[in-house]
């Protein structure tokens, strides 16, 4: 076949900031932000900001490829540095906003940010963080502070080569010609996986990922035009799972908000007209377990994502009480965030309860924009049969798998050995082809030969209705091995005893599955809502043998 020719007529660079782009025509007069009582933005508004915000960077001597940082949570300057950062040709790199001011110097060191915009409750953080680097004699990026208000107080010790936001933003030209990506293979930014030690690993996303990925996630949650959507999932996290991008393609609302508490979410639903919002397990039992004065009749169904662990089938089927829609969804920072979802069947509707809402928990098939995955075995590469015993690991392949990580092409490539990406997480496959997580390969309990499921083990303790989080991981045991070391978060005013709890288990699990430890405390988590079950275990191990 002849006469095939490509061409600007028929062939753009697949980017994210098309979204923005049609927006600002499409959705011009349509309310984009909204953030506390005063402060709200239309489409065109917000597509003038982010260009200005772009061609000021450049004036600061941003240029292609460049790294450009941030430290701050949900509020609308992190909105628009997801647009404008890229539309300077640079690179965004979103931090975690619970990073020590040392675990922040090492990441920009890793990343060699040339800028970073830092929220002025995050400022002190920030200048220990550059403190530190200037000790070891490197190049300090420039700082600009996000200040809550116009009205806030200005930054004692200000550096003369810093900026404010909003001064710098006022300095661009809004007449500024975008710095579209040369190819859609280009890095459009750089997230940093969870639980992050001295040895850091940058996820690099492309536009063309970030692209398709964010088409994805809109439609895997059941999003139609002009959704308003509450953030309570961190913007700094898988890029706000792709959804700050995803809002400008639906002419959508953001609701920016600081900080996530089930007071604030009821609030927020009733006065913006929420119609969706996301949020890990942790959130959703937040909700479930709040006191009844903050949970607030919803004015309509609110459509939640969760995502992060896999959440138990009672928080679904509470959530599910209160009046929200609950799509579960299953990836990792190297999927771009949502890789699989529980796609749900209409047959399954008139099922009992109790088995809608474990069919409901199951990690699901994988999206639209994912060419596959799969359950294998992490050795062989052979695919384990699908009858939803045999545990292997799930593994990627497709357009929203990441480019790699940051400067570092041996982890890469163990990543991808084969052909897939290796997730790290055991799961089994169903015969109707959906996948259900059993645990994390270096979570796995294997206690005289027997692999056990935290999970699982998990999934029993949140029945009780004395627990309101639970976490379970491996104890070393001279005799078995390892031995399952359950801890635990009562609700308020309940008391049981570590014996009760151990009983219960038995009452509803194999034996050998029922932890034989159980401790009574607070959980630690990330800030996106995971458990940080590496602190769990340094503390199940300094206990030692059981006997």
């Amino acid at each position: 076949m002849e006469g095939f020719v490509k061409c600007s007529a028929n062939f753009e660079p697949l980017t994210p900031l098309s979204f923005l782009e049609r927006a600002a025509n499409v959705f011009r007069d349509r309310t984009s932000v909204i953030y506390g009582e005063n402060l709200k933005y239309n489409w065109e508004q917000t597509h003038n900001r982010c260009v200005k915000l772009a061609s000021a960077l450049v004036h600061l001597g941003i240029s292609h490829g460049d790294v450009v940082a941030t430290l701050a949570p949900n509020v609308p300057a992190m909105q628009e540095l997801h647009f404008a950062v890229p539309m300077a040709g640079a690179v965004l790199c979103t931090l975690n906003t619970r990073h020590d001011s040392a675990m922040l110097s090492i990441l920009l060191m890793h990343s060699e940010a040339k800028v970073i915009f830092v929220d002025q409750k995050l400022l002190e953080i920030a200048q220990g963080a550059l403190a530190l680097l200037a000790d070891k004699k490197q190049n300090l990026p420039l700082l600009v502070v996000i200040c809550q208000t116009d009205e806030s107080p200005a930054v004692e010790n200000l550096n003369p080569r810093d900026h404010y936001y909003e001064s710098l933003l006022g300095s661009g030209d809004s007449n500024f010609a975008i710095r579209w990506p040369r190819t859609e293979f280009d890095p459009i930014s750089i997230n940093y996986t969870s639980g992050t030690t001295s040895q850091p690993k940058g996820v690099v996303y492309s536009h063309r990922g970030a692209y398709l990925n964010t088409i994805a996630t809109f439609l895997l949650h059941e999003m139609s035009l002009f959704p308003v959507y509450l953030w309570t999932v961190p913007m700094f996290h898988c890029n706000g799972w792709c959804m700050v991008w995803g809002l400008a393609a639906l002419g959508g609302t953001n609701v920016c908000h600081r900080n996530v508490s089930p007071k604030g979410i009821f609030e927020n639903i009733s006065l913006h007209k929420v119609t969706h919002m996301a949020g890990a397990p942790t959130v959703l039992n937040k909700i479930v377990n709040s006191p009844p004065c903050d949970l607030k009749p919803l004015p309509h169904k609110v459509k939640i994502m969760t995502g992060g662990s896999p959440p138990p089938p009672q928080v679904i089927a509470k959530m599910e009480e209160l009046g929200f829609g609950v799509n579960h969804l299953y990836g990792l920072t190297e999927t771009y965030g949502p890789g699989t979802y529980c796609l749900w069947k209409p047959e399954w509707d008139s099922l009992p309860p109790d088995e809608k809402f474990i069919l409901k928990a199951r990690q699901g098939v994988q999206h639209l924009c994912l060419k596959e995955v799969d359950i294998r075995d992490s050795t062989t590469m052979e695919k384990v049969p699908a009858d939803g015993k045999t545990i292997g690991e799930i593994m990627f392949r497709g357009n929203t798998v990441m480019s790699g990580y940051l400067n570092d092409t041996k982890a890469t490539e163990e990543a991808f050995k084969g052909g897939w990406f290796h997730s790290g997480d055991l799961a089994v496959k169903h015969p109707d082809g959906y996948i259900e997580v059993k645990d994390r390969l270096k979570d796995i309990i294997i206690s005289g030969g027997e692999n056990i499921s935290t999970v699982e083990v998990e999934r029993v303790l949140y029945s009780h209705p004395a627990v309101v989080e639970a976490a379970v991981v491996a104890r070393p045991d001279n005799h078995w091995g390892q031995t399952p070391c359950a801890f635990v978060k009562l609700k308020e005013g309940l008391s049981v005893d570590d014996q009760e709890i151990i009983n219960f288990c038995r009452d509803n699990l194999p034996h050998y599955m029922a932890p034989r430890t159980v401790i009574f405390e607070d959980i630690p988590k990330t800030s996106t809502g995971k458990i940080q079950k590496f602190i769990l275990r340094e503390k199940a191990n300094a206990l030692g043998s059981l006997f």
